[in-house]
């Protein structure tokens, strides 16, 4: 039977995904077999496994760390926010209804067959499974039929670890706090605290420490800080959005939709030494713009009428009119075609006109489109016209259909199906595809880089991708590192009845 540890938080956005991460490399880098868990996720940025199922995009960033492939067993239920009071429902990987909170909350008890045969599948095929918590143990209104902090660890007889934000301020509380509002038997459960995200002088905090194992009479067995490793997750989101970005020669702008989606289609333009990646909510950061991307939205609809609203609709079809290039991807595709028609109720019942930048009509359907693609860019003319041949791989996952009037963009097939499909469409300075992940195919993106180059006078050659796979197994060797140097991980281990030499 597999050894398990749970990592929870005092609450959201503390940085679990990325303790979780990196005890999972720490483990598989000590012999392990390992895999990462947890039973609900509620994220805009999902993952299509090779199955076509959808997860959580924390648990499939996890599955890389310890070098695994994502299955929908390390995440049976995912919540996908549709509004500020409802979630579209997805179990074992597929859709099985949008909710209101109040009716998922009585519905969630019949999950519990699901997340507990989804466990026991990994814990048939690994030796340790490291499970991730959501939110805070301590929402008291809310432990009611807990199926995802305390009720699982539980039910899974899980040690846990108690993870603080120090960086927020008021970690002494955050921790103390959560531990006063546990049971006595939860609180038994946690052996131990981390404190994360820490800056500065250590042994300024140490009294304090100190004076907190004596309140709560738990040990702190970590102090993280921050480190230099690039790896994302949701906790991530904010903070990436709001960042200006490092000055380059190729200003990348991403417009930061307000139901913005799967943003780690753009992790490798970030990663890339002399571009300028920003999100943008206002016409006046466009104007510097050399690419413009509309990336995924969870709410296609909503999202072009506040582009349009805004004014950035019409600052974008003026920078196309002096030659910009604009990108969309996923909901970013639909909403730069000629109208967006939604009769089934998907997002709405409407049907809004495009910002007619793509000859494509899309048609919401009640069945979504979830599975991983593989091929070639088909374009061979104008604007784009380096990009043809470049081989592609990445995934789907929309709910609509979009019909084309004009070019394709790539000829693809799917993972298990050799059956040829064309996706996107080309006009002009335009492109659209349904394909995440589209930027990290370093054939693709190297290509796209030279003409942009080309178009502001430079040779083309200035810019080139890091190689992506390379560039990830560093990070997660980097974030390995710093748990090691920060964390009593034979404490780690010995929570778990097991002995390891360190």
């Amino acid at each position: 039977m597999a050894k398990v540890i749970m990592v929870q938080g005092t609450m959201s956005n503390v940085g679990k995904s990325l303790i979780t991460a990196g005890l999972l490399r720490v483990f598989m880098q000590d012999g392990y077999k390992v895999a990462p868990f947890k039973s609900q996720n509620m994220a805009l940025n999902s993952y299509i496994t090779k199955d076509g199922l959808e997860i959580g995009r924390a648990q499939a960033m996890q599955a890389e760390a310890c070098k695994i492939e994502p299955s929908v067993y390390m995440n049976p239920i995912l919540l996908k926010p549709t509004s500020d009071i409802g979630s579209q429902v997805i179990v074992n990987g597929v859709p099985v209804g949008t909710m209101p909170a109040k009716e998922y909350f009585s519905y969630k008890t019949k999950l519990l067959p699901e997340i507990k045969s989804a466990y026991q599948k990994l814990e048939e095929q690994y030796d340790i499974i490291v499970v991730e918590g959501a939110g805070s143990p301590a929402e008291i209104n809310l432990k009611e039929n807990d199926i995802v902090n305390m009720g699982l660890a539980e039910f899974l007889d899980a040690p846990v670890l108690l993870v603080g934000d120090i960086d927020r301020g008021g970690v002494f509380a955050q921790l103390a706090g959560t531990l006063l509002l546990l049971e006595e038997k939860e609180r038994e459960r946690v052996k131990g605290l981390i404190i994360n995200k820490f800056r500065g002088d250590k042994s300024i905090l140490e009294p304090g420490l100190g004076m907190l194992e004596k309140i709560v009479k738990k040990s702190v067995i970590g102090v993280v800080p921050y480190g230099d490793m690039d790896i994302h997750d949701e906790d991530s989101l904010a903070e990436r959005l709001s960042s200006k970005g490092k000055k380059g020669m190729l200003n990348i702008r991403i417009v930061r939709l307000p139901r913005i989606s799967n943003f780690t289609d753009f992790y490798i333009l970030e990663a890339t030494e002399g571009l300028q990646v920003q999100y943008v909510m206002q016409v006046s950061d466009l104007m510097d713009a050399d690419l413009i991307i509309i990336p995924g939205s969870k709410s296609t609809i909503e999202d072009l009428l506040w582009l349009r609203s805004s004014g950035i609709e019409a600052a974008i079809k003026k920078k196309v009119a002096s030659g910009t290039a604009v990108i969309g991807i996923c909901g970013g595709y639909q909403i730069m075609g000629i109208e967006v028609e939604d009769l089934v109720g998907a997002e709405s019942t409407k049907t809004v006109r495009g910002m007619e930048l793509l000859p494509i009509r899309t048609e919401f359907q009640k069945e979504k489109t979830t599975k991983q693609v593989k091929g070639e860019i088909c374009n061979n003319n104008g604007f784009f016209k380096e990009l043809g041949g470049a081989t592609v791989q990445g995934y789907e996952i929309h709910m609509g259909v979009s019909r084309r009037e004009g070019q394709a963009l790539a000829k693809l097939s799917a993972r298990a199906d050799t059956k040829e499909i064309f996706d996107g469409c080309i006009q002009g300075t335009c492109m659209g595809t349904y394909l995440h992940g589209i930027f990290d195919n370093k054939e693709f993106t190297d290509r796209l880089f030279r003409l942009l180059l080309k178009a502001k006078g430079y040779s083309g050659e200035e810019l080139e991708t890091p190689d992506m796979a390379e560039y990830k197994e560093r990070q997660y060797n980097k974030l390995a590192q710093l748990i090691r140097d920060n964390v009593d991980i034979k404490m780690v281990y010995g929570c778990m009845g097991m002995r390891h030499n360190i």
